[in-house]
């Protein structure tokens, strides 16, 4: 009876997420009509190796982005810093940096900070097009606050709560944003892992600031300033739901040995502003100290030529970690690698080192 109160909680919590309405969710005809599309963008270089299939099994600060409800796996302390070069050749760099920290006996408290910018742009006008007038650049920020918490050794759930703000020097826009998650792990060794993911909902946002000021001339010849006023724009809302299994493969008197970890994870994704997705992925994992993944994202029309490909990823992804523990604490130094395959440009590094105390 025990057991079946646990999965009938974790059903009910699912089944209130997936209530709250994501509208006209995988409209590929609303694409472009989202802003804030750094939200989409996954700075993190463990999960992305594998595609971001890992919702289910994502744990501490990653998890800010998978699925907030990992963090409650946090042991003590996490500190994490990334750096993504996105679409190499375009000038776009990505730092993320944060820390979770275990709070009490069953939750966990974790900060995120990611900042997206791109290189000098020149400055042009209609007068000048060929620049010469100064640069700019365009510079996009997200805080992110979280907390989360084990309700039972089976099911974790959080909340994390997103600040924005994005722009260049003299046009930005600021908004706030909700993630909810929830994991479900069960199995003799905890080997099946479940989840689902509301990500990205708030209000709408709105491009302020001297930029939409022009100079314009009156009837009577005098000059005018007066400003163009914005519209606003939605956030891509989207809902995630995860499903992962281990395989160990050797095994002791107690029936587990973990030297040789292998995990399948998938995670379908329900946008609102564009294609669903389908994102696979596989890690092969040697005491938890080397680990070697590879990853597919899929949506429809990816693989059928660039004419109906209407994103720039092809598809595979992979990536590697190499964990080292040391002293009596079992503390952890891990540095984390991940390549995303993409056509045109460069393809996607990204480049991870995390603490664990």
């Amino acid at each position: 009876m025990k057991h079946f109160s646990k999965i009938a909680l974790s059903l009910a919590a699912g089944g209130m997420l997936l209530s709250i309405p994501v509208a006209n969710a995988g409209n590929p005809d609303r694409s472009g009509q989202a802003g804030a599309s750094q939200l989409l963008i996954n700075p993190y270089a463990r999960s992305s190796g594998w595609a971001g299939a890992n919702g289910a099994r994502a744990k501490g600060l990653e998890a800010q982005y998978m699925n907030i409800a990992g963090i409650a796996a946090t042991r003590k302390t996490e500190m994490l810093f990334a750096r993504t070069s996105w679409l190499g050749g375009t000038g776009i760099h990505l730092n993320a940096f944060g820390l979770t920290q275990r709070v009490g006996e069953t939750g966990a408290i974790g900060i995120g900070i990611m900042t997206l910018g791109t290189d000098k742009i020149q400055r042009t006008t209609e007068d000048q097009p060929e620049g010469g007038i100064g640069t700019f650049q365009y510079r996009a920020t997200n805080i992110s606050l979280s907390y989360a918490k084990m309700f039972s050794d089976n099911i974790y759930g959080g909340i994390n709560v997103k600040v924005l703000s994005e722009g260049i020097d003299n046009v930005k826009a600021q908004g706030v944003a909700i993630d909810a998650g929830i994991q479900y792990h069960t199995g003799k060794h905890d080997q099946v892992h479940l989840g689902i993911a509301l990500k990205n909902v708030g209000p709408k946002m709105q491009y302020k600031g001297d930029g939409l000021t022009f100079q314009t001339l009156t009837s009577g010849g005098y000059e005018l300033s007066a400003d163009h006023k914005s519209g606003s724009f939605e956030l891509p809302s989207l809902i995630n739901l995860s499903g992962a299994y281990d395989f160990y493969l050797t095994k002791d008197s107690t029936g587990l040995l973990q030297t040789h970890r292998i995990s399948l994870a998938g995670t379908f994704t329900s946008n609102s502003f564009t294609k669903d997705n389908l994102l696979v992925g596989v890690e092969y994992a040697w005491k938890n100290m080397l680990m070697i993944r590879g990853g597919m994202y899929t949506e429809k029309g990816i693989f059928k030529g660039t004419d109906s490909r209407t994103t720039v990823f092809t598809g595979p992804s992979c990536g590697a970690t190499f964990e080292i523990p040391f002293g009596e604490k079992k503390t952890t130094f891990g540095i984390d690698y991940s390549y995303r395959f993409t056509n045109p440009f460069g393809g996607v590094h990204s480049f991870g080192v995390r603490l664990c105390l």
